[in-house]
């Protein structure tokens, strides 16, 4: 076995990219693993981690690490590195079509009306979406680490216009029935949604539509994402406001619902104020202490549309013991979901520490063992902006989060595993295929409890049914409510108490 690692000075790629073509290049002949990825700090942990030897770069490098059978030829394994990141071009007919270079160019191919899609480094999201607005479009910022002043000066600017902007971060869209980033594949009906949580929106689109099977009205053909940022005291609602005014103005919605990580109390209350205005009903589903969680928000839909909640679906509770330990440790792709179960738990167990704390006085400071986990009831968030910088979202790549699975699995004190797994397009194509060995290898020494969130419906591209098949195969179990997934970890952890 031989390793070889090389940095490319000045290349850049984005980290779907690149995690694509690390996968396209491990896939050849004579690789045994290999890594091509920007060097910032986090993914040169990653590499280290795998055993590299990687010499001192900047984040401005592109590092492309190999390990290859002895007989392998390096020529040929840089070759497969090469042609994976050669673009390929769409074609129309005989004629090639050369993508656009630049979003103003990209805006005069665009009919009046187009929603432009802004995914470039954060740093670079402000300058594209600010000359979309000014062509008259509205905007989707899928883009994450930009920083707030941008994302109120283009907020500001957009109310100015009557124009929308969605996000930053903003992970998840259906604009019209059509699922835009990390949506999911749901019925339409009657139903719009603000979000600013876009996992928090995800639960509500796969729930509804669980439980709208048999009614037409229950489905959704409007979510709008609105970014985590934008009930926060700095933003103050501003996309959520204009979101809102425009379903009000829709007369196919019969019923809108804002659902968000905890907002500030200020921007809630004036928030409450202004759907008293409207005339269509709303239904608030902000997470907060004291709050109702999701699936109730779900309920509430419902019973406003006059169905019974459905009983919630659960898989594998047999494969499910009694806690190995005393500590709770909450794996997460979703920073509403693990929002909503940190809520949850908060109430039960003390104190509950993260990388997206409820209070300052929370956050996770990772123990010497230099994991994410803590030496206390722990709730991670892989998709924090933090733990994002040069890398693909946990959707798309699960390698972080899997990697602190097998530590918290090895770790004596933790007694259960709380984990969540989203579907929907753009999504990893099969995440069970990643997750179900890692939760297998997980616990082939000590039979860990692992509990899973899988939210998705069965119109999704993955396959709701072969996923939950491979989590329960796996050892875990597996539940559509996140909600729900999180009273069974803590009725597990206090029966072992």
């Amino acid at each position: 076995m031989k390793d070889h690692v090389e940095l490319r000075s000045g290349a850049y790629a984005d980290s779907v990219t690149l995690l694509q073509v690390s996968r396209a290049v491990q896939a050849t002949p004579g690789v045994l693993a290999a890594q091509v990825a920007m060097a910032t700090g986090l993914n040169l942990e990653v590499l280290e981690g795998m055993g590299f030897d990687v010499p001192d770069s900047s984040p401005n490098d592109m590092v492309v690490a190999l390990r290859l059978d002895d007989d392998a030829d390096v020529a040929a394994a840089l070759a497969a590195v090469d042609a994976a990141l050669t673009p390929t071009r769409p074609t129309s007919g005989d004629t090639t079509v050369a993508p656009p270079r630049t979003t103003g160019s990209a805006l005069r191919r665009s009919g009046s009306g187009a929603i432009a899609l802004v995914s470039v480094p954060g740093a670079s999201a402000t300058v594209e979406a600010m000359d979309a607005l000014e062509a008259g479009h509205d905007v989707m910022v899928f883009s994450d680490n930009v920083p707030v002043a941008e994302e109120v000066a283009l907020k500001t600017y957009a109310a100015g216009r009557g124009a929308l902007v969605m996000g930053p971060d903003c992970g998840t869209a259906v604009v019209d029935g059509v699922g835009l980033g990390f949506a999911n594949a749901v019925r339409p009906g009657r139903i719009g949604i603000v979000a600013a949580s876009g996992t928090g929106c995800q639960q509500l689109l796969a729930l509804l539509h669980h439980a709208g099977a048999t009614h037409d009205e229950v489905g959704v053909r409007w979510a709008l994402g609105v970014g985590g940022r934008d009930l926060s005291s700095a933003v103050g609602g501003t996309s959520t406001r204009e979101a809102l005014r425009r379903l009000d103005a829709d007369p196919d919605v019969d019923l809108v619902v804002v659902v968000s990580k905890p907002p500030a109390p200020e921007v809630a209350s004036d928030l409450t104020s202004y759907v008293d205005t409207l005339g269509t009903p709303v239904e608030l589903g902000l997470l907060g202490r004291g709050q109702r969680d999701l699936t109730a928000v779900a309920e509430a839909v419902l019973a406003r549309l006059g169905h019974d909640a459905p009983q919630w679906p659960v898989h594998g509770a047999h494969n499910t013991g009694p806690a190995t330990g005393p500590l709770l440790r909450g794996l997460f792709v979703g920073g509403t979901l693990c929002d909503e179960s940190m809520l949850m738990a908060t109430d039960v167990l003390s104190p509950v520490r993260s990388n997206i704390p409820l209070s300052p006085d929370l956050a996770l400071a990772p123990n010497e063992r230099g994991d994410l986990l803590g030496d206390g009831h722990s709730f991670v968030d892989f998709g924090d902006d933090a733990l994002t910088q040069g890398r693909a979202h946990p959707m798309i790549d699960p390698t972080l989060r899997n990697e602190q699975l097998a530590r918290a699995a090895a770790d004596p004190s933790t007694g259960v595993v709380l984990l969540d797994l989203v579907l929907g397009h753009g999504a990893e194509p099969d995440p069970a295929a990643l997750l179900a060995p890692a939760i297998a290898a997980a616990r082939s020494d000590r039979p860990v409890p692992v509990i899973v969130s899988l939210v998705g419906t069965d119109l999704d591209p993955q396959g709701l049914d072969a996923q939950c098949d491979a989590l329960v195969a796996a050892g875990a179990e597996v539940h559509l409510s996140n909600a729900a997934a999180t009273r069974r970890a803590l009725d597990l952890i206090g029966s072992q108490a």
